[in-house]
């Protein structure tokens, strides 16, 4: 872990610098139970840096997140949330972990993944997954009478596909990430109406959009590089 902190670029220091003193600022401000939703922040912007960095402990930073995302979902009744990152993206990340390890892409200067590359024929199989799942998922959460049933079903349809993507190792991955934090911020925005403490959570998925807008244009940079044999 400490050789992975110190690959980090000067700019990637700054990103994640950034991003852990806004959740502890809001966290601050959310009080002593606002810890926990902090905590898995903090979780959740550092491995976003590591993920954007095509470094393995993203993922296992990411299946702890997901875990305790999962639990904090709980307390909130979004089982939309809970089924999505505890049966979903939970295991997706153990998939991605091992797929990470199995496909690494080393030279004299850098250890990173390799970078994937999802066609045409590829892209239509997982369109049809992600509608599949998402109508699981809604009939699902209505029965559970989920806060919010409409945008938690999108989170579902977001995360997906954005799991999915990392899973295969394409830069596409930010892109579908960077939507689900889209959703996931109106999501939260709605929880922190009601308690405050769930602010941290919403500055959370603001940190997460910037970060994986980063990622995204990193892996362009890794699919490039790697193409050139660099």
């Amino acid at each position: 872990m400490l050789k992975s902190f110190q690959n980090l670029t000067r700019f990637e220091r700054g990103l994640w610098l950034v991003s852990v003193a806004a959740v502890l600022v809001s966290a601050i401000f959310g009080g002593k139970e606002n810890l926990p939703s902090a905590l898995c922040s903090l979780i959740g912007v550092t491995a976003l840096i590591f993920i954007a960095r095509g470094d393995v402990l993203g993922q296992i930073l990411s299946i702890a997140f997901a875990l305790l995302y999962g639990i904090i979902s709980l307390t909130f009744s979004y089982y939309g949330e809970v089924l999505t990152y505890l049966g979903m993206s939970l295991p997706m990340a153990l998939l991605s972990l091992i797929s990470w390890l199995r496909h690494p892409y080393k030279t004299e200067e850098r250890k990173e993944v390799a970078v994937g590359h999802v066609g045409a024929p590829e892209a239509v199989l997982l369109f049809a997954l992600a509608c599949l799942v998402t109508l699981i998922f809604y009939f699902l959460l209505k029965a559970l009478h989920t806060a919010n049933l409409g945008v938690s079903t999108l989170s579902v349809a977001t995360s997906f596909v954005a799991a999915y993507l990392t899973f295969r190792r394409s830069p596409y991955y930010a892109i579908g990430y960077a939507a689900n934090d889209l959703v996931l911020i109106v999501l939260w925005i709605l929880a922190a109406a009601a308690d405050l403490r769930y602010l941290s959570m919403v500055v959370c998925f603001v940190m997460f959009l910037l970060n994986d807008l980063y990622g995204f244009v990193s892996w362009q940079r890794m699919r490039r590089r790697q193409a050139a044999g660099k």
